[in-house]
């Protein structure tokens, strides 16, 4: 078994929560761009926006990942954006995981920002799809790695 890390070290370990999601089935791109979102806000405004990116209500803005991706309605100074619910809804459950450790920790949930949002590309699955003639294809289901820290302001 693998002992994680975390990516950010400069932590004040009083004030602060983290919470990680490894190994998640959901598209590293997708992820990267909710991270970079969600940072800097705070506990509760994340998680409601994330609540609408799941019901179709706001869209993500893709800022990196933004070759052929349509122009969405309310973004503001960014143009290109995409609704990734099932992104949201994975990173909505290490959220609620952070709030979780947080309140564990004593600290308040309504005073908590979020001062780490990260994605890395984790391992990829690799499968097999069979083909004529006796052969097979691979197809790979790639995994993300995703972790929060969030300080009480």
């Amino acid at each position: 078994m693998p002992s994680w890390g975390y990516s950010i070290k400069e932590l004040d370990k009083a004030k602060t929560a983290i919470a990680s999601g490894r190994d998640l089935r959901i598209s590293p791109k997708a992820a990267r761009e909710i991270c970079a979102s969600i940072r800097k806000m705070r506990l509760e405004h994340a998680k409601k926006f994330l609540e609408e990116v799941i019901q179709g209500k706001r869209a993500v803005p893709y800022k990196r990942h933004k070759k052929e991706v349509p122009h969405r309605r309310g973004l503001q100074g960014w143009h290109a954006g995409r609704y990734p619910q099932k992104a949201s809804r994975e990173l909505l459950r290490v959220l609620k995981a952070l709030e979780a450790n947080a309140v564990e920790k004593g600290l308040d949930p309504e005073r908590l920002r979020i001062v780490h949002a990260a994605a890395q590309r984790a391992m990829k699955i690799r499968k097999y799809i069979p083909r004529a003639f006796g052969r097979s294809s691979p197809y790979f289901q790639q995994l993300t790695h995703v972790e929060f820290a969030a300080a009480e302001i």
